[in-house]
């Protein structure tokens, strides 16, 4: 008996949404890096990229919260337009920016409040940088990402 992906009842519930809701978007599955990918597309795509992708990570915790939640099962990623893709480059490409204005001036720079996913891309792109750490701070929606210059050690 083969076992049914959490994406097939992920799609039917999203395409329902999206129906019900006068939503004009269509669901499909494609493979990914880490597993599947619920891939939406259509003429009101643009409604899941504004506010950097707010509606899209929003939709996204929904799925994970109703199928996503036993042992072992795998994350659901939602995307449109390749959206996840775009905003990770942009997001390595401000950490760089950042970096090279904290090692020229050797003050911090913080960046307005983003969401986990976006502060562990920052974070990931500096992780192998000896001259420079990077800390979340402050609370709930309003955490940001600092990013300064490590002391030298005495």
């Amino acid at each position: 008996m083969q076992e049914q992906s959490i994406s097939e009842p992920a799609v039917e519930f999203l395409q329902k949404l999206f129906d019900m809701t006068g939503i004009q978007l269509k669901v499909k599955v494609r493979p990914g890096i880490a597993g599947e990918v619920l891939d939406m597309d259509g003429a009101d795509a643009e409604l899941l990229q504004a506010q950097t992708g707010e509606v899209l990570e929003a939709l996204q915790h929904l799925v994970n919260q109703i199928f996503a939640r036993g042992p072992g099962t795998a994350r659901i990623v939602c995307d449109v337009h390749g959206f996840r893709a775009t905003r990770e480059a942009e997001l390595q490409a401000m950490a760089n920016l950042a970096a090279t204005k904290v090692r020229s001036t050797g003050i911090a720079f913080t960046f307005e409040p983003m969401s986990a996913n976006e502060r562990r891309i920052i974070h990931l792109t500096l992780a192998d940088k000896d001259d420079l750490y990077t800390e979340s701070i402050g609370e709930g929606s309003d955490r940001k990402l600092k990013v300064g210059p490590k002391k030298p050690a005495r």
